[in-house]
């Protein structure tokens, strides 16, 4: 692994030029490659970074996609051990977790190439490389984040929760949870979904980038694609659909409310639970 040091724009975007030159074959700079992944390890450097204004839109840096992918086929397989356990992979695990002020409890998985800020507890799940995980999230019992998924501060991701991950293709949009949300137990979030500040998703609630996701709070229905709106309340929900065989119900995702500002993220949180029921 190489060292770091806080790299400026500048540095950056001389790696990214480095990445590129090998992604396109024109050399073989693995030293560029370990750079940009302790870059990530480090917080250094971001798959994708939130927007300057409110309401902007994310932007994805394709060459670190790139470098994750040149990583997996450049390294070796190696076993690592850690007490009792074994492991054998070519990504060792995350180290100096408590330098870093982050709780890892066993046997919860951060691999290197990941960056958790201060405050975080991973509980017994499961952290991939390029991910970044902010500062007083709560990853809870068996939920995962996938690989290069942006998790914002704040963020409590029930226990089960899946957070997909997204490489392929570079510049392919990651799954992205923004701070303040609350993602309730079981529910799966995948292909480069957004979820919106302090938006809450029921148990169980599956988004991907083609569910309809329904306000169904005025006179008509407002249909959302790929994206949750902030401080959105979010349950599970079934819309009819005609086939050859019949009618049936397709899942979708149903806005039912929303948060309000007047109220701080716990009292919000327990007033969404008591109002609107939902089951996280």
């Amino acid at each position: 692994m190489t060292d770091t040091k806080q790299r400026s724009r500048t540095d950056l975007a001389e790696l990214a030029r480095r990445i590129e030159a090998t992604w396109a074959g024109e050399t073989e700079d693995t030293e560029a490659v370990e750079a940009a992944i302790a870059a990530l390890d480090a917080g250094e450097a971001r798959l994708a970074t939130p927007p300057e204004e409110p309401g902007g839109e994310w932007a994805v840096h394709a060459w670190v996609q790139k470098a994750i992918l040149l990583y997996f086929r450049h390294a070796g397989m190696e076993t690592h051990r850690v007490g009792p356990y074994e492991f054998h992979d070519k990504i060792p695990l995350k180290r100096d977790l408590a330098a870093a002020g982050v709780r890892v409890v066993p046997p919860g998985h951060v691999r290197y190439g990941a960056h958790v800020e201060r405050g975080c507890v991973i509980m017994p799940g499961y952290v991939n490389i390029g991910a970044w995980v902010g500062a007083g999230t709560m990853v809870d019992t068996w939920a995962t984040v996938g690989s290069g998924a942006q998790i914002g501060r704040g963020v409590h991701l029930s226990g089960g929760v899946g957070i997909g991950g997204v490489l392929e293709p570079p510049g392919a949009r990651p799954v992205i949870v923004e701070d303040g949300a609350f993602i309730g137990s079981r529910s799966i979030v995948v292909e480069g979904v957004r979820v919106g500040a302090e938006a809450v998703l029921g148990a169980n609630t599956v988004i991907t980038a083609s569910t309809p996701i329904i306000d169904v709070t005025g006179p008509e229905e407002v249909v959302h694609r790929g994206v949750v709106p902030p401080r959105a309340v979010v349950i599970p929900g079934t819309r009819p659909k005609r086939f050859p065989a019949g009618e049936y119900g397709v899942p979708c995702a149903l806005i039912v409310g929303r948060r309000k500002a007047s109220t701080d993220r716990k009292t919000s949180l327990n007033e969404v639970l008591r109002e609107f029921a939902v089951a996280v």
